[in-house]
């Protein structure tokens, strides 16, 4: 590997999310390295070379595939190896082998990328981010999930829709679990500054269907893996957005997922603050008694989940 020129990320796992986050980090024009690893080593080397070809239209991007030790110097490691999410299987069901691929491939990063900040992908990824961290030992701000970050993006999408407003002017939150007991937060979602309920009277239409809508956001993977196979476009784009966060250190506010103060024994989504430092802490966004109560019920699940894993 040349002499490392500036950014350099690593992606763990070629499959479709590695491969597409790959690709949309190139695109970014984010790192000057990137090195590709994955167990099926023809894999990697055919996505390196297909990124590759791309050098006349981006920024110059050195792509590698290559193994852990190619990985040395890395400021971001991107874990996204693992078994995929099949029709009608949730993400907590990936739990076993997952984790195994987890225990032995994260000690060999170590060895070459101890100062990294890794971003977990691969799913369950909320106990995988758990499980790195007990593996790793390195501090809660150097290791983090992708969380919610892309049911936050749905959560918008939806209210977007329905409202008629660019989704970018939308600002809700989906927190908890990245799976079946994730929760939308109502009561803090605006448009604009303006509570929904004001937005909605000021437009002169019907409240939204909470229900409906929170199911649809809660099942778009399950809906996208049964009409073709998986989701990773989408992903691929939060995995761009977190990484400009922490590389450029932009002070974002993401959903990404992490140990909690105040609830133990797992991790889960709430906003954070997203910088040069990693994750550096949650925030104590406002919620109503109910939410809390779900957010509290997703906690147990995730440790339920965790001490299936044995940690």
């Amino acid at each position: 590997m040349t002499k490392k020129r500036g950014i350099k990320i690593s992606v763990i796992g070629a499959g479709l999310v590695g491969s597409s986050a790959a690709f949309a980090l190139m695109v970014s024009g984010l790192p000057s390295d990137l090195v590709i690893v994955d167990v099926r080593s023809e894999k990697a080397e055919g996505e390196a070379m297909d990124l590759g070809d791309a050098a006349a239209f981006i920024k110059p991007t050195a792509v590698l595939a290559g193994g852990f030790a190619d990985c040395r110097d890395s400021d971001m490691v991107i874990f996204t190896a693992g078994a995929n999410q099949k029709p009608g299987e949730s993400r907590l069901s990936l739990l076993q082998d997952n984790v195994s691929i987890l225990k032995k491939t994260l000690p060999e990063l170590l060895r070459y990328c101890p100062e990294a900040i890794y971003l977990m992908v691969a799913n369950p990824v909320d106990v995988l981010t758990y499980a790195a961290l007990k593996i790793s030992g390195l501090p809660a701000s150097h290791v983090f999930g992708s969380g919610t970050v892309l049911d936050t993006s749905r959560f918008r999408a939806e209210l977007s829709q329905y409202c008629g407003v660019d989704p970018r002017n939308i600002h809700a939150y989906v927190v908890g679990e990245h799976g079946d007991s994730e929760v939308p937060l109502w009561s803090s979602a605006n448009v604009a500054g303006m509570s929904l309920e004001k937005f909605y009277a000021l437009k002169g239409i019907e409240p939204a269907d909470r229900l409906d809508i929170a199911g649809r956001v809660r099942m778009a993977a399950y809906e996208i893996i049964r009409r073709k196979g998986a989701t990773y476009y989408a992903i691929a784009l939060a995995v761009r957005r977190i990484c400009e966060a922490v590389l450029r250190d932009e002070n974002s506010i993401l959903t990404v997922s992490g140990m909690v103060n105040g609830i133990t024994g797992c991790c889960l989504s709430l906003p954070c603050i997203v910088n040069g430092s990693g994750r550096e802490r949650e925030l104590a966004v406002p919620m109503s008694a109910e939410e809390e109560k779900a957010l509290l019920n997703s906690a147990q699940v995730l440790r339920q989940a965790v001490r299936q894993a044995g940690f």
